[in-house]
């Protein structure tokens, strides 16, 4: 492994310059922000960019506390100029949302100010809260009251880059399954960094400084939603160093579990092991708190079996962006060799094989 950069070039870090000649091109940048001791979560806040539609990127902004309230936004924004300060191309950013890149997989600042649709997870449970970038597919706004939000995190990574590396050059001898499978995860490059921070957060003139930790995941890949058929994944980092991360999809039909894409990862704090999760945690109850997400991981030194409950959660019933399937996307708290921390979980699934528990 290439130090701190899980093999990829250092300057892969930075963004596109301009709008990419593939108007299918996508490049992302996102974090999973977890307040240090639980009291809320910003689960999955990114920005999106295509080269069709680049002077527009959409962007996603959500904060879940412990007591079920939400905040949401999610639009399309003008797009910022990627080419910051230092010259280089170091920003992506649209409208409210800004990530920028301050030193390539080892720090990076993000900051959202502007305003949130307030709501809470037993509504999105019940599709009484839909907030999406296209108004046609948002449901229960009517009325609703919308919140000023704004906030800032400097963000450090403690954890070498876990990377699903797709790019042209990696695809040959792969076969249509597995082509098919690299597709959902898109083709091009994709990483994940544990990170820990500190921030500000004001919400309705209250403000509060914290502590933080989390996930920041970047792409530059061009990702087919056909054939793409729920997942699970989850990613976090203790007080020791040690972190663990999985993205699994469940068998396909008449499939055995060893066959189905299957990619997980242990930090020791000093080696990097790859593996697959054992037991993962398809969607199959949606619940606001409390639901079960323990899971072992697979090595080769060794099984690590990791807990976990939900603690703060956001859900995206039919969700438009994953084939209309049920999403979760909140925070976990995990507990591992009588260690415990907070960290993240996606996953989604066809309504009809999840029950509702409220």
């Amino acid at each position: 492994m290439n130090d701190w950069t899980g093999g990829l070039p250092l300057d892969i870090d930075y963004m596109f310059p301009s709008r990419p000649a593939d108007p299918e091109m996508r490049e992302s940048a996102s974090v999973w922000i977890f307040e240090e001791n639980g009291a809320f979560a910003l689960p999955r806040v990114g920005v999106e960019a295509q080269g069709a539609v680049w002077d527009t990127h959409r962007y996603d902004m959500n904060i879940a506390f412990a007591d079920g309230r939400v905040l949401r936004e999610s639009a399309h924004g003008k797009t910022m100029p990627s080419i910051g300060a230092s010259g280089l191309a170091d920003t992506l950013g649209s409208d409210d949302l800004i990530f920028r890149c301050v030193e390539p997989f080892k720090r990076w600042v993000v900051s959202y100010s502007g305003e949130a649709w307030a709501g809470t997870v037993e509504e999105q449970i019940r599709s009484e809260f839909g907030a999406y970038a296209d108004p046609g597919r948002s449901k229960g706004l009517e009325g609703r009251s919308r919140v000023p939000v704004s906030w800032s995190v400097d963000l450090e990574m403690v954890a070498p880059a876990w990377v699903q590396d797709y790019r042209e050059e990696k695809l040959a001898g792969m076969s249509e399954r597995e082509r098919a499978d690299a597709g959902s995860m898109g083709y091009g490059w994709r990483t994940e960094h544990c990170f820990r921070g500190a921030g500000e957060l004001t919400i309705a003139g209250e403000r509060r400084e914290f502590g933080c930790l989390g996930s920041r995941i970047r792409r530059q890949s061009v990702r087919p939603m056909g054939a793409f058929r729920g997942h699970a994944w989850m990613e976090a980092v203790f007080p020791d160093g040690r972190a663990f991360g999985f993205i699994t999809y469940p068998p396909l039909p008449g499939e055995a579990p060893e066959d189905t894409y299957n990619n997980a990862y242990v930090w020791t704090g000093e080696k990097f092991l790859s593996g697959k999760v054992i037991n993962p945690p398809f969607l199959r109850r949606v619940m606001p708190r409390g639901d079960d997400f323990s899971c072992q991981i697979e090595t080769e030194e060794g099984t690590f079996a990791i807990s976990g409950e939900t603690v703060n959660a956001t859900f995206h019933m039919g969700n438009p962006g994953v084939n209309g399937f049920n999403n979760q996307q909140g925070g976990v708290r995990f507990t591992w060799d009588g260690q415990t921390t907070y960290g993240m979980i996606e996953r989604s699934s066809p309504a009809e094989l999840c029950s509702i528990i409220l």
